[in-house]
């Protein structure tokens, strides 16, 4: 695993830099969640440090093949490898891709026949993983910091978190460690080996250790039980009259709670699993110091859920201008926007469990997601899967907008399925290609898009794919 920047791939930002350098006027596509939004803060700062005439757009993938490209440079950022940008490139467009998911066209794809200059950097053509050694934003942090602006680390950092990169060994690795490193010799961040529980900053502990983990324990969406616990293991609840966070809690107090984790799940997974539960209760965390204690942008995981906030309610404006330092009145809206975010998911997330709605087959479980926008399907399919059967992948299904009434699919599973090599991403892609859509993501956090008719069709043979890998 790479530590470093290969040289040849540092060649290659050497050639993006001058692209950048010499044009006129840019414009930048990103996608729309955390990495792709945060990636294009890290582009837009670093054009505006130059003094670089540009725009920023963030776009869901299937708008791509629509694009028509009018200015001196087009940069795809964190899109643009798997889908066929070589057809947009113009005589009077450059176009210059830093993507890290798969690529139509690979390494030494002949560009012969395209008009204007066409760079691709991707990490996979250096035998770098995409999926947990560098996200998007963290290729875009590597052009910037070509310019010396390694002050905007803490944002490829936030962008490995929000894009679950350090999702199967609960730290980031590889590239993702160099810019980790970089922001914390920058004084940005603190690394801080931790309970895996989300809500280190906001959430009252007993609040967040009932939404802890896939497996489902007696603690799971159960407050009561959680306040048991802490009763159990002598945690004090409060700190006079506030509600004690995860953050508050001693070294003492956090390797109790891990211990009982930690016997917690033992009970509750079969032996071969065993091995594998501290990785499940412990994880890194990453502070940003130049943040507020006790708001959600302190914590990493907690800011990428707010930057995905913005971008589920189409507000992927209102993270760009907190990620470029404009908080004065972005700060509320986020805070508004987060609000009605939880508040949505809650109200779905009611439906599903009171209608009963998970659908379960012999190697998957899903549910009808009819009426959940395609924008939040993947997120309540992640909070759901303690409510079913944790050793099967969950999926969800939804219609992808309201002008267009193909199928959204998302799929999560629990992190122990990924421990067994099983990679859902590369499954998805297959199984929707054969049924006329597309797909693809990480191992544990995956989604497709199929055509109106073809659902049953892909379930099936989903189902079918899954034979004899699963264990029970």
């Amino acid at each position: 695993m790479k530590t470093s920047v290969p040289e040849p791939m540092e060649k290659a930002f050497s050639k993006a830099k001058k692209m950048v350098e010499t044009a006129e006027d840019i414009k930048i596509y990103s996608h729309i969640d955390c990495d792709g939004i945060t990636a294009g803060a890290i582009i837009s700062t670093m054009l505006e440090r130059m003094d670089k005439e540009h725009e920023v757009e963030f776009i869901s993938l299937d708008k791509i093949d629509q694009l028509k490209l009018e200015n001196d440079l087009t940069i795809f950022s964190d899109l643009g490898s798997g889908q066929a940008t070589e057809k947009l490139s113009t005589s009077s467009s450059n176009i210059l891709i830093l993507d890290h998911h798969p690529s139509l066209r690979g390494r030494d794809f002949n560009y012969s026949n395209i008009q204007g200059k066409f760079l691709e950097i991707n990490p996979l053509f250096y035998g770098i993983n995409g999926s947990h050694e560098i996200s998007g934003g963290g290729m875009a942090y590597l052009l910037a910091r070509k310019f010396g602006y390694s002050d905007l680390s803490w944002m490829g950092v936030l962008s490995g978190v929000g894009d679950m990169q350090n999702s199967l060994s609960g730290k980031l690795e590889g590239l993702n460690s160099m810019i980790l490193q970089e922001s914390i010799q920058e004084g940005q961040i603190k690394s801080i080996n931790d309970l895996a529980i989300y809500g280190r900053q906001t959430r009252p502990l007993f609040v967040a250790l009932s939404y802890f983990g896939d497996v489902h324990l007696p603690i799971t969406n159960n407050k009561t039980e959680s306040i048991l616990l802490l009763n159990k293991l002598g945690i004090e609840k409060k700190n006079k009259k506030e509600h004690r966070k995860l953050c508050d809690l001693s070294s003492d107090e956090k390797g109790k709670l891990f211990s009982e984790l930690v016997k917690m799940l033992s009970r509750e997974v079969p032996q071969r699993y065993i091995k594998h539960i501290p990785k499940l209760v412990l994880a890194d965390s990453y502070e940003f110091l130049n943040e507020e204690p006790y708001t959600p942008l302190r914590d990493a995981s907690e800011f990428s859920t707010a930057v995905n906030a913005c971008s589920r309610n189409k507000r992927a404006d209102v993270a760009l201008n907190i990620l470029k330092g404009d908080r004065i009145t972005a700060l509320d809206e986020m805070d508004i926007l987060s609000k009605d975010h939880r508040r949505y998911l809650a109200q779905k997330i009611e439906v599903i469990e009171n209608e009963d709605m998970i659908i379960s087959m012999e190697n998957l479980q899903y549910f009808e997601g009819n009426g959940i926008k395609s924008e939040v399907i993947g997120t309540i399919a992640g909070m759901i899967l303690s409510y079913g059967d944790w050793k099967k992948p969950i999926i969800g299904f939804t219609q992808i907008s309201d002008e267009n009434n193909d199928i959204k699919v998302s799929l999560r599973c629990s992190r122990l399925l990924a421990y067994d090599g099983i990679h859902f991403g590369h499954i998805i892609r297959n199984v929707a290609e054969k049924v006329g859509g597309s797909g693809g993501g990480h191992s544990v956090a995956c989604g497709a898009y199929l055509p109106a008719d073809r659902k049953e069709d892909f379930l099936k043979l989903f189902n079918q794919c899954l034979n004899n890998k699963l264990s029970t």
